[in-house]
């Protein structure tokens, strides 16, 4: 962000030069358009340096779809995907949910794509994923998690991930969770 700075700098000063001294209007032809230039480059540095921020921010954490909508009454339902999702929102999480391949049909009776299932949970199509019928779910889980810095809610122990995950033995990287008397609990400190 500084490049841009120096450049409005001093395309600003060429303008002032041009304008003020008797002889060298013709600067005017070179530092305006360069002022205009440097003005759009540091618009878009500053922009950008806003949106890294917010991701570098961004406190991730991956939801196991398949596992929490079963977390209620263990009946497959929306309602503990949309619980879990207010909650972690309101602690200042950025959820995503991956779930398998059949969980449209366990939910709606029929196949429901990414986009289907964000709409219903209210989370924009690039935070879910369905994986693609006969892949496991849980690696797509974990790889999201590690690529994104994140943690994972689940009562899943992905015992048959942990050579390939580690982490998944750490404590706190997987978030335990359900209801206890019709009220939603998260184990975000990974005591439980």
């Amino acid at each position: 962000m500084r490049v841009p700075f120096l450049l409005l700098l001093l395309s600003l000063a060429g303008v002032g030069i041009a304008l003020l001294v008797p002889g060298l209007s013709d600067l005017l032809l070179l530092a305006g358009p360069m002022a205009i230039a440097s003005l759009i480059l540091l618009w878009k540095a500053r922009r950008s340096g806003r949106d890294a921020d917010r991701k570098a921010a961004a406190r991730w954490v991956v939801i196991d779809g398949s596992n929490v909508m079963h977390w209620a009454d263990g009946t497959p339902r929306l309602e503990p995907l949309r619980d879990v999702i207010a909650e972690l929102e309101r602690r200042g999480f950025t959820p995503g949910v991956v779930f398998d391949a059949n969980a449209g049909h366990l939910l709606q009776g029929r196949y429901q794509h990414d986009r289907a299932l964000g709409r219903s949970l209210g989370l924009p199509t690039d935070r879910i994923m369905v994986v693609d019928k006969g892949m496991p779910a849980d690696p797509m889980i974990l790889t999201a998690a590690r690529d994104m810095g994140g943690r994972v809610v689940t009562n899943d122990r992905y015992r048959d991930w942990a050579a390939q995950f580690p982490e998944v033995q750490e404590r706190g990287f997987l978030i335990r969770g359900g209801y206890r008397a019709g009220q939603l609990w998260l184990d975000l400190d990974g005591t439980s």
